[in-house]
């Protein structure tokens, strides 16, 4: 566009005469729009360039239907003579000339000069003056590509006069790498005759900025139509590429940052966009009590701790760093990043400016970097979120000689505020998921009870997702009669609510258990209770605002399996949960045929238990579906893998729960995934002793005399007394209240426990025995020597069990 806003505007009002020994010039569009008006057509029609640009040129200088068909023919051909329109309403007579042109962005337009036919000069001479004085860079070329002709604007832009750069070539003016473009360029159009627009990066001249300039090289034809000549116009448009560079990395930033919910890894993430786009060297610092999951409040106080989370440099090795991802480091409240914390305000400093100056000085380790480097500006931008600043990024260049702008603070600033947005969902996420994680630890078991029955491994791995933890729990209880019960449950969904929901269904099953439930009973009265629960949360949800959208659907599986050392049977019930893997000494393996039932919360189906005899050394994996369902394998392949692992057994439980994670899990699992293994133990008759006793008062001397002899053999004299109390109060229980036959059985493991069964289902209850009542004091006297005692219902009976601690125990 020809624009010569440094001539003086003539006014028009006054009535002079426009100079006719100054051509005017003008740029017209594709759609006849006048896009640049020179001071020359101030003078030679009246209108200044704020009236004339952005106006058709038809309705400007046309005034009857002649003129404009005149203007029309003028405008459509190289050289004519015709009537304009001067502003005060008189015509002149004008000779224009029309060339090519083309705008920054390749579209077609006209320069047209225009010359009153007052002129002694011909009209090339008029052209040539025109073109030499043209404000923009042109230059015409040859077919050797050596320079003819140069504008003002050449000249001003390469630093040379058009004489000097007559008959030179484009590598005798600019550097290297924008020769071969431009030269490419000038011999496409020779070849093809159409033009051609890019762009090339550089400086016109050494003590020039570089710059981005769009190229237009513009075929020139003879009378003939052959290409004799080209044009080559450039515009500079470094502001407009910086304008699109600083959207891209805006739109690079929303990308690509934040793409994980880890803090370091957000950090890491905004220092690795923003190097080498805007700065040498990037580092992000956040206050370290954000990690703490503490709300970060900065105070200039003293030293502040800034934890390194994040760096890059556009050097390998990020040599300028003085910490490593995850240091902490300490700065005085004179520097500029806690200044830029105190206030959220960013700065940017020269190396030499008395602040920085300072922090060097209390830093000669970073004063070292500073002159090693080269490092010559330094920006420190805040890190804010929410009203709350997080950390300071800052920003150095050594590479790049320009320092940083206003507009660079602006972008750096912008990158800063969605940074630090991404890092402060990260940080949220990350202390209501250690804060979820933390309650379902505390409802895990911590350490597993001490049993004899089988020996334990086992693996609980949270789920690495933005959905939260599951609610997948485990569980091993002893149980009477030296029994275990072996669990794993799931409950569907993820978050606090599964974790809580979690904790109140293994709570259930631990007090079902201790009274003895079967495995089939059991589930039924869980299932009434994840009914009610669901209940309750459809009755919360709709007494809330339903813009909470608070959750009502509880669905949950578990899997209940009773083991017996004694008898070495395994009694197992299942709610919707996989079945549980059986490896016996020998190698093979195969899952428990248990009968299916539904999850816990459908109700109205019943469960089944299924029992069956197992070897001692025998193997129990129970697991829930994360271990063998994912987004790697099916269910069937699931098992496949893992009962292929169970094939090339480890040589412990705890290799062995190693190897199967290994094996079957990813390394960022999708659902939360808990792994029990059990190895079965066996008691043998020596440690069991059983006896058949008479419905008979009479029997219960000789039941005394037979268990102190046995205590004797197993050298627990120690617990002879309060074993034989024991004995003779359930077997006088069992005589007077219940129904042969009567069976006494004595197990010893870790500690001593006497059983007493009978075929009544009728249950004995304690009681506090008046003053004169001949009965009633023998279960007290059974609760206060027993370490603990209970009932045991079975199909044909009951039991009455009481456990004695042995003294090896206690020691």
């Amino acid at each position: 566009m020809t624009d010569m806003r440094d001539a003086t505007p003539l006014d028009n009002d006054s009535g002079a005469v426009p100079n006719p020994a100054e051509s005017a010039t003008a740029v017209i569009d594709a759609q006849g729009i006048v896009t640049g008006w020179s001071a020359g057509a101030e003078r030679l029609l009246g209108y200044p360039r704020q009236a004339a640009i952005g106006r058709s040129v038809i309705r400007l200088l046309g005034v009857d239907a002649d003129m404009v068909r005149q203007l029309r023919v003028a405008l459509s051909e190289r050289s004519t003579t015709t009537l304009l329109r001067h502003r005060d309403g008189r015509h002149v007579e004008v000779q224009l000339r029309a060339y090519p042109w083309f705008d920054g962005e390749g579209h077609t337009q006209q320069l047209v000069v225009a010359t009153t036919p007052e002129r002694a000069r011909p009209d090339l001479a008029t052209a040539e003056e025109a073109f030499a004085q043209c404000h923009l860079p042109v230059m015409v070329y040859n077919s050797e590509l050596r320079a003819v002709r140069a504008t003002t604007g050449a000249e001003r832009e390469l630093g040379l006069s058009e004489g000097k750069m007559r008959g030179r070539r484009v590598t005798d003016i600019l550097p290297p790498h924008i020769c071969h473009a431009v030269e490419d360029g000038m011999r496409r159009v020779f070849m093809t005759g159409e033009a051609e627009q890019f762009r090339v990066r550089g400086r016109a001249r050494p003590d020039a900025r570089e710059g981005v300039w769009s190229i237009t090289v513009s075929p020139l034809r003879n009378p003939a139509g052959q290409v004799g000549l080209v044009e080559l116009s450039a515009l500079d448009d470094t502001e407009q590429h910086l304008a699109r560079e600083r959207l891209a990395l805006l739109n690079d930033v929303s990308a690509q940052v934040g793409s994980t919910l880890d803090v370091m890894r957000t950090a890491q993430e905004m220092a690795d966009v923003a190097v080498g786009r805007l700065a040498d060297f990037v580092t992000i610092d956040l206050l370290d009590s954000l990690f703490r999951g503490v709300e970060p409040t900065p105070s200039a106080a003293g030293m502040v701790a800034l934890r390194r989370a994040g760096q890059q440099s556009v050097l390998a090795g990020v040599p300028e760093a003085l910490a490593r991802p995850g240091d902490v480091d300490e700065y005085p409240d004179s520097t500029p990043p806690v200044r830029c914390l105190v206030t959220g305000r960013p700065s940017v400093h020269r190396t030499l400016d008395e602040s920085y100056e300072n922090w060097q000085q209390a830093d000669p380790q970073r004063a070292e970097v500073v002159r090693a480097f080269g490092i010559h500006s330094v920006m420190v931008i805040p890190l804010r979120a929410r009203g709350i600043t997080l950390g300071v990024a800052v920003l150095t260049r050594h590479r790049r000689e320009e320092t940083f702008t206003h507009d660079d603070v602006l972008l750096a600033e912008e990158i800063g505020a969605r940074a630090a947005v991404a890092v402060d969902n990260a940080r949220r996420y990350t202390l209501e998921r250690e804060t979820a994680l933390a309650l379902q630890r505390s409802l895990l078991p911590h350490r597993l009870a001490t049993q004899e029955a089988v020996e334990v491994a086992y693996r609980y791995l949270p789920a690495r997702t933005r959905a939260g933890l599951g609610g997948d729990w485990f569980d091993v209880i002893p149980l009477s009669g030296a029994r275990v019960a072996l669990v794993v449950g799931d409950v569907v969904g993820h978050g606090l609510r599964a974790s809580a929901t979690m904790g109140r269904l293994r709570t259930a099953v631990r007090t079902l258990a201790d009274v003895d439930v079967p495995p089939d009973e059991l589930l039924t009265q869980l299932d009434d209770l994840v009914t009610q629960v669901a209940t309750e949360d459809e009755t919360t949800a709709e007494h809330h605002d339903s813009d909470l959208d608070l959750p009502t659907g509880l669905v949950a599986t578990c899997l209940y399996v009773v083991y017996d050392p004694v008898s070495r049977r395994c009694t197992a019930a299942t709610a919707g949960h996989p079945p549980p893997a059986v490896v016996m000494p020998a190698g093979q393996v195969d899952f428990a045929d248990v009968p299916p039932g539904p999850p816990l919360g459908v109700g109205g189906l019943p469960f089944e238990t299924v029992e069956w005899e197992l070897p001692p050394g025998s193997l129990l994996a129970l697991y829930t579906d994360g271990l063998v369902q994912g987004e790697e394998h099916d269910l069937g392949r699931g098992l496949a893998l893992l009962r292929r692992c169970f094939e090339q057994p480890a040589g412990s439980l705890e290799a062995t729960c190693d190897d199967l994670i290994r094996t079957l899990l990813p390394a960022q699992p999708q659902d939360d995934v808990a792994l029990l293994v059990a190895r079965t133990r066996a008691f043998d008759k020596s440690r069991v002793a059983t006896w058949d006793l008479p419905s008979d008062p009479a029997a219960v001397a000789g039941a005394r005399a037979e268990v102190l002899a046995r205590l004797a053999a197993w050298h627990l004299d120690d617990v002879a007394f309060t074993a034989e109390l024991v004995v003779s109060e359930l077997i006088t229980n069992a005589i007077r209240y219940g129904q042969p036959p009567i069976q006494l059985r004595l197990i010893r493991e870790a500690a001593l426990i006497c059983e007493v069964s009978d075929s009544s289902s009728t249950a004995p209850h304690l009681r506090r025995a008046r003053t004169f009542d001949e009965g009633g004091r023998g279960l007290l006297l059974v609760a206060q020597f027993a370490q603990r005692w209970g009932t045991r219902h079975r199909a044909e009976g009951k039991t009455i069990w009481a456990e004695i601690e042995l003294p090896d125990r206690r020691a």
